[in-house]
Order: structure tokens, then C-alpha cells, then sequence
């Protein structure tokens, strides 16, 4: 095996609380609002980086305007569909009262906001109907159930995430008949046309998952700017570097990772678990999973792309959430259950042998860390030649065995998230 780093442009932004105040105060969100206006600030649950940082700012920039802010959780069906739950996500990011100086409301009452012309019930959180002004915080980025101009961002926050659970179990429903990306602009529409929403902070993330730029949009663009955001934020993707591998492992998957469990556009599997759909990808032919993210609070959503998963990883599943958002979702495929073997070794071994090659040695292997952290890999050494002809690319070390212990087991080549060396390996 090689270890190997994949370099990518730094774009992050240096000074996010500056940032984002300078893009509040040009935003003009403000302008309609007097002092002592209550802002309901919706957040969600995925994995943003630097979203503490970012959302305090927010708070802060509001009360430097004399509003009194609060959050709420927008994300659907998240958390297992319960108030506690949702605001235990939002304090496992660092968002709580006393870390964003603000109160932090959680509840599932929603306010019906009429039909759309589709005939779509719309709904909205009642604590951001109450307030004067609804602000939405999240990411824009390709989505992992579909391709559109429209995917993952301040649309669909609207839409799925301000709707909480009786939203989006009929959002999906409608979706798995007219394509999700059709029932987010209808209903993003129409919870716009309520004129509670004030605008958007868009995070955009590169390729190392970095804050690579802040942008508030305003209502009356926030459709065409996003589609134009998210044309941008595709062009820093990361993926996987190379043409086609035989034996993929993740160490984790997790509703932190992704909303799928894993980035279904770097695994190239499809949300109901086809194989390589995206031909602009790797194809990856088989999937091993070791483990759930710490902070996916068991919601093992993401567990049947893998072919093969080690045993244990069953025994930390949170099945009443895991079903409850895959039900939500109308997506039952991620959920099922895949061969399972106690050992890596016997997991390896097993799934290897059925990528149609009768010499071991020809099988590719790669290793990730998890499908946001593609900045370390480790590869078989015949993906060599592919391997040093792209610049991109540098081999850290290696070739060495992978070390497994007497059980069979072995600690993951990959160091933690973020470093970039393994200390396991000996070179």
C-alpha cells in the first residue's frame, strides 16, 4: 500500500466573522425590520465547517442592529425527528445559548403556508412564522439524491428544513413521483411568498472543506444566484484520483459526513444503491464500511452502500433514527443491511474475490478516512503508473503491508481528519 496526499488550491476565507459581517451589512436584510424585532435564525445539520464561528457572527451582527435573534433547527426529519434531538445536533456543532448568546428554540410545530400550484402543502417552523424575520444559514453544494441546477443550499432549506418533520415527509413523497429537485423550487417558492424570510448567508466549502466564501442573498435573486453558486462550488469538488477501483474503504459514514451517510458522488453510488451512475466519476466496484461517525449519534443512514461492513458496526446503529429519516427520506435502500464480518481481514478478503479477477495481486484497493476527507488516501501499489501521472498527487510514503493485528483487525492507515500523516504505518 502507498500513502498518498492529494493537494488541493487553498481558497479558505481568513477572517470569517469579518467576512460575514461585511456581507450582512451590504445584504440590505436589515432595511424592513425596526429595532427589537425578533430574527429567527434557521441552521441545519450537516457537517459545515467553521458553522459555530459562522452562526455567531450572524447573531452578532443582528444585535449590533438591535434585533434580538434566536436559532431554530431547519433540518427536516434530523435529530430522529424530535425537539430534543435537533437541538442536541445543533450543540454537538458548538451551537447552544451560552456559545452563541441567544436563545436556541426547538419544537416541530409547524404553520400550514397554503398549497402551491402543484398542489404541494407548504409549511414553515412556527417559531420562525412568529418572528418578524426568518435568516437561513447553510451550505450550497451538489446533492446526493439527484443532479439539477437547484440542489443542496438555501432552496432546500426553505423547503425541507423549515418544514421540520411534517414537511419533509411530504416533500419526499411528493418527490419520489416529480424529482426532488421540482418540489424544492415549488415550495421554496411558496415559503417565500409568505414574506417572512429575510434572506441567505450561502456557504460555499472547497475542496479541502474549508469556508471558501460567504455570500448573503437576498430574496429576490436567492433562485438564480444559488443555481450560479452551486455551478461554482462543483468546480472545486474533490474526488477520488483515480479511473476505476476494485475495493473501497471507508473508515466512517455519518449524517455529518453526509446527508446519505456517505457523498453518494464520491462512492458513485446512486441514493437507492446502483452502481456507479455518475459516468463523470470513478467507478468504484466494491464498498467495505468499518464504522459510524462519533457524530452521527447512531443513525447508521448510509450502511447498504457498502457491500461488506465489519460486524461491530451493527451493534452502535440507532435503528429508530436510522429508519426514521430513511422513511422520511422515501430512500429505504441505504439502510439495508450488508454481509458482515467480525475481522477486516475476513471483510477484505471476502469481497475481494468478487470483483472478477483470479489473481489477487490485480485487485486496486483505496482507503479513505471518510467521503469529506479526500485530502489523504492510501492506494494499492499497482495504481502506481495512474498515481504519479497526476501532478496533483504526491506519495508520502510506502509501499508497506497493512498491519493487521492477531484478531485480524488493523487500526485505519489513515491518520485522524485533517493530518497528514499515519502514524500507524511503519515506512
Amino acid at each position: 500500500m502507498l500513502l498518498v496526499r492529494q493537494n488541493f488550491p487553498d481558497r479558505s476565507v481568513k477572517d470569517i466573522p469579518a467576512e460575514t459581517r461585511v456581507e450582512l451589512e451590504r445584504s440590505g436584510f436589515a432595511a424592513g425590520l425596526r429595532p427589537g424585532a425578533r430574527v429567527a435564525i434557521g441552521v441545519g445539520s450537516r457537517g459545515i465547517a467553521n458553522i459555530a464561528t459562522i452562526v455567531r457572527a450572524v447573531v452578532d451582527f443582528w444585535k449590533s442592529k438591535g434585533m434580538h435573534p434566536h436559532i431554530f433547527p431547519a433540518m427536516g426529519s434530523h435529530g430522529a425527528a424530535t425537539a430534543e434531538g435537533q437541538a442536541d445536533v445543533l450543540a454537538h456543532y458548538g451551537i447552544t445559548e451560552a456559545t452563541m448568546g441567544c436563545p436556541v428554540i426547538s419544537q416541530l410545530e409547524v404553520v400550514h403556508l397554503g398549497c402551491t400550484t402543484e398542489g404541494i402543502d407548504a409549511y414553515i417552523d412556527r417559531t420562525a412564522y412568529d418572528s418578524d424575520g426568518v435568516m437561513l444559514v447553510n451550505r450550497v453544494k451538489w446533492h446526493t439524491n439527484f443532479e439539477g441546477k437547484l440542489e443542496s443550499g438555501l432552496f432546500k432549506m426553505m423547503a425541507i428544513g423549515l418544514g421540520k418533520f411534517a414537511g419533509a415527509q411530504k416533500y419526499h413523497t411528493y418527490a419520489y413521483r416529480s424529482g426532488l429537485e421540482t418540489v424544492i423550487r415549488n415550495v421554496g417558492r411558496q415559503v417565500l411568498a409568505c414574506g417572512k424570510i429575510l434572506g441567505g448567508l450561502a456557504i460555499l466549502e472547497d475542496a479541502r472543506h474549508g469556508t471558501a466564501k460567504l455570500e448573503a442573498v437576498r430574496i429576490d435573486e436567492m433562485e438564480t444566484r444559488e443555481e450560479e453558486l452551486l455551478a461554482l462550488v462543483k468546480t472545486w469538488m474533490a474526488k477520488i484520483p483515480v479511473k476505476e477501483v476494485d475495493v473501497l474503504t471507508l473508515d466512517e459514514i455519518g449524517k455529518n459526513i453526509s446527508g446519505a451517510g456517505a457523498d453518494t458522488k464520491v462512492i458513485n453510488r446512486s441514493i437507492d444503491c446502483h452502481y456507479n451512475p455518475w459516468t463523470w466519476l470513478p467507478r468504484i466496484h466494491r464498498i467495505f464500511i468499518r464504522g459510524l461517525s462519533d457524530n452521527t449519534y447512531g443513525n447508521a443512514v448510509g450502511i447498504g452502500f457498502g457491500d461488506v461492513v465489519k460486524s461491530s458496526i451493527l451493534e452502535g446503529v440507532d435503528w429508530d433514527a436510522t429508519n426514521v429519516n430513511s422513511l422520511t427520506a422515501s430512500t429505504p435502500g441505504p439502510n439495508r443491511i450488508p454481509m458482515n464480518y467480525s475481522t477486516d481481514r475476513e471483510c477484505l478478503e471476502r469481497i475481494s474475490k468478487t470483483v472478477g479477477k483470479f489473481d489477487p495481486m490485480e485487485v486496486t484497493y483505496a482507503w479513505i478516512r471518510n467521503t469529506m476527507d479526500l485530502g489523504l488516501f492510501v492506494f494499492s501499489e499497482n495504481l502506481r503508473p495512474e498515481l504519479e501521472r497526476n501532478s496533483d498527487l504526491e506519495v508520502l510514503s510506502g509501499p508497506f503491508d497493512l498491519p493487521f493485528d492477531e484478531s485480524g483487525n488493523v487500526e485505519s492507515p489513515l491518520a485522524p481528519v485533517g493530518a497528514h500523516a499515519a502514524s500507524t504505518i511503519d515506512t
